[in-house]
């Protein structure tokens, strides 16, 4: 009985080594094949803005290219009696020259010369020919797209909008939220639900009336409208706010009662230093608002030098679109911004996402 017991034990424990590997190898495999389907969802979606970056280092010929090429190849050239030609490599009795492409003949066929000797001349099939090119990149492209419209001044618009309307909302939505999280009063939660009731209502539904109110206080054609209403809190902000709020214990505000401190140093000095990341969060979620924010400023800024860069943008467009590069040089500068903020406080925006409680 004692030999069959010693036997069998091995025997279990080489099964239980057997599965753990097995294991391992199917997780290893799932983890190889969702890092390959990430991976190529990625490069699809990549796709589009390494077009837009590649057609905003492009020059008018090149855009004319059918299909046009993600990289901005330009075609090499030679002078041939005094003019630019484009250049082949073309086979000869099983010798590979480069010769200048100077004229089109009837069935895809061209006149290839010599640059060297312009007298020696061969008609063959153009694309049976590689030709010789090289990439080249037009970065005054950017400096163009910059200058021919106020994009500065655009930039500047866009800049006091953003920032002067992030620290209102800040300021506003954590005050509201503070005070729905912290404080008890009668019907507080129905007053809650009407505050988020109004996330449910579209912009358009509110726009003339806002539009009236504001032409009644001279505020049309000014950044004020697009301003002073993030000082009124903002339903969706108070809500994130107001649910990270609910995560820090009571005991903190209790503990802080009775070391003398008053509600609004409770708000000041313990609630706010403890939501960094929810309020990180919410000021990033603005700035992706204000800063591609195309409706308002549309409706409510007139004159050209109180435009944002969305509007400026989209105005460029329609005066611009045969100069295609142009319009993506000026949406290239757009997107840098986003993607700068978004890259250095993924980190802390991902936590404020999850709206995680205290640690420790």
């Amino acid at each position: 009985m004692t030999t069959t017991t010693l036997e069998q034990k091995p025997k279990k424990e080489r099964g239980a080594k057997g599965l753990r590997s097995s294991i391992k190898a199917q997780s290893y495999l799932v983890k190889t094949l969702t890092t390959i389907f990430l991976g190529l969802g990625a490069v699809v979606i990549a796709i589009p803005l390494i077009f837009m970056v590649s057609t905003s280092l492009k020059d008018r010929n090149q855009l004319r290219a059918s299909p046009p090429p993600i990289i901005p190849w330009e075609n090499t050239m030679a002078e041939v009696d005094g003019k630019e030609e484009p250049l082949y490599e073309v086979t000869l009795d099983g010798q590979i020259r480069e010769m200048a492409l100077v004229k089109n003949r009837p069935e895809g066929k061209g006149l290839f010369v010599d640059p060297a000797n312009p007298s020696e001349q061969f008609e063959l099939v153009i694309n049976d020919q590689k030709a010789l090119r090289q990439i080249e990149l037009h970065p005054e492209n950017y400096k163009e797209a910059l200058t021919v419209v106020p994009f500065g001044r655009y930039l500047l618009n866009t800049l006091i909008v953003v920032f002067v309307g992030m620290f209102g909302m800040l300021l506003s939505s954590s005050m509201v939220a503070y005070g729905f999280s912290r404080f008890r009063a009668p019907l507080l939660d129905v007053l809650f639900l009407v505050l988020l009731s109004t996330i449910m209502l579209p912009r358009q539904v509110t726009l003339i009336p806002l539009y009236i109110l504001f032409e009644k206080a001279g505020w049309i054609d000014t950044l004020l409208p697009l301003i002073v209403p993030l000082f009124f809190a903002n339903a969706y902000d108070v809500f994130l706010l107001r649910q990270f709020f609910m995560t820090i214990p009571l005991e903190m505000d209790e503990a802080s009662r009775i070391d003398g401190a008053s509600p609004w140093q409770t708000y000041l000095h313990i609630i706010l230093p403890q939501s960094r990341v929810a309020i990180i969060a919410v000021a990033i979620f603005h700035f992706l608002f204000a800063w591609n924010d195309f409706y308002e400023p549309l409706i409510f800024l007139h004159s050209r030098e109180n435009w944002t860069v969305a509007v400026g943008l989209q105005t460029f467009n329609a005066l611009y679109a045969v100069n295609t590069h142009l319009v993506m040089a000026a949406s290239v500068v757009m997107i840098i911004p986003p993607i700068l903020l978004f890259f250095f406080a993924q980190k802390i925006f991902t936590q404020g996402v999850v709206i995680s409680g205290v640690k420790g």
